[in-house]
């Protein structure tokens, strides 16, 4: 099963950055948007992984230590591919969240799971395969970015899968704080 371990939002949350990913998607020809029920920061993505080593995750998000923290979102951004760019939102320089996913990051390493090995960029994503059509003043969001602010107290992890055709992401387990 293909899983990844995040931050989950707030439904007040969620909707402000619908907004945003609906603004953006006006200006868009062409793109695949998220869709608001699986708004999410991803802290380590996992990829496909047997249901006999989720045991073996859970003992490591129970190893976490953390005190609630909150984060703010700071820009759009994406990310340059041939097909369409990847947009996403961007987050604030965080020391709580960056040593929370380093942790999470070395504890997997030391379990065994083979984990990706570029630098941790976190950041929200808005749509894949997005194409603009004219210009989008991305400066005109950036109030209302600033302005969500995300508060954390547990992280969760997820199991994504297609079902008719459409994405869901499901909760295995929760690490409270």
């Amino acid at each position: 099963m293909r899983l990844f371990i995040a931050i989950n939002f707030e439904k007040s949350v969620r909707e402000k950055i619908q907004e945003i990913s609906d603004e953006l998607k006006k200006y868009s020809s062409q793109g695949r948007f998220v869709s608001q029920d699986n708004l999410h920061l991803t802290l380590e993505f996992l990829g496909e992984i047997s249901e006999e080593r989720i045991v073996a995750i859970q003992k490591v998000m129970d190893k976490l230590n953390f005190k609630p923290f909150d984060f703010r979102l700071s820009k759009i951004g994406y990310f340059k591919r041939p097909q369409g760019n990847i947009y996403w939102l961007g987050i604030e320089d965080n020391e709580v969240l960056m040593n929370l996913q380093r942790t999470i990051h070395k504890l997997l390493g030391e379990e065994g799971f083979k984990l990706e090995d570029r630098p941790y960029k976190p950041h929200i994503t808005l749509g894949r395969k997005v194409k603009l059509k004219g210009s989008f003043n991305y400066s005109s969001l950036d109030d209302r970015i600033k302005d969500i602010v995300i508060s954390v107290d547990k992280i969760d992890l997820m199991k994504s899968e297609t079902i008719k055709g459409k994405l869901i992401y499901s909760t295995l387990y929760s690490k409270n704080v």
